[in-house]
């Protein structure tokens, strides 16, 4: 991990840029140097139980921690990227206090109005962006178990609204909901069919 940078150096990651349901959520983290918290990683390499360990240690020792969103209405609206830049633009707004630097996951930066720096694979080197990866992540899985419950039937709980076969599968049985991405290949093509279909035009080429 890196070190040599500011004391109020925030990390910031975002998840959800795949799925075909629900928000983007992001994190912005600003670990406390005297707390330092041991196994911070990709959180896409932890397993789930020691990362939510892990989100609950980051919760209580870091300096400051937020969270950030873009919904399913603006991630259609704006398209995904810069749906994830908002977010992780919310989350860095949402931090009580000045940062000295922003270190942002990735290659791109949103707009802040303090000094920013993009890192590709940053949520591997950095721990303030593995911190946020990893409270981005369990934010975003919780979120998408409660909305399995709404929204039963499509294995929300289990592939947290990534495109899978057995979710595009429920796609095509059920319906597309209020919070599938209707921009997504997959869904759009649900709602081609399904058009097609209510008017009465032939499918063949499907």
């Amino acid at each position: 991990m890196s070190h040599g940078y500011p004391q109020l150096t925030a990390g910031v990651d975002e998840v959800g840029r795949g799925p075909l349901a629900g928000p983007v959520v992001a994190a912005a983290v600003v670990l406390d140097p005297k707390r330092p918290i041991p196994g911070l990683a990709d959180s896409k390499k932890l397993r789930a139980g020691f990362r939510e360990e892990l989100a609950m240690a980051i919760r209580e020792r870091a300096l400051y921690w937020a969270l950030g969103r873009a919904e399913v209405e603006e991630i259609d609206r704006l398209n995904i990227l810069q749906a994830s830049l908002l977010a992780m633009r919310r989350a860095v707004e949402g931090l009580p206090a000045p940062i000295e630097l922003v270190l942002v996951d990735g290659n791109r930066c949103p707009y802040l109005k303090y000094p920013a720096e993009a890192i590709v694979g940053g949520d591997g080197k950095v721990a303030a962006i593995s911190a946020a990866s990893i409270l981005a992540k369990v934010a975003r899985d919780s979120e998408m178990v409660e909305l399995d419950r709404r929204f039963p039937g499509y294995g929300l709980a289990r592939h947290k609204g990534y495109p899978t076969r057995a979710h595009r599968d429920a796609l095509v049985r059920l319906g597309v909901t209020e919070i599938h991405r209707r921009t997504f290949a997959p869904v759009r093509q649900v709602l081609s069919l399904s058009s097609r279909v209510d008017s009465g035009l032939g499918t063949d080429e499907f």
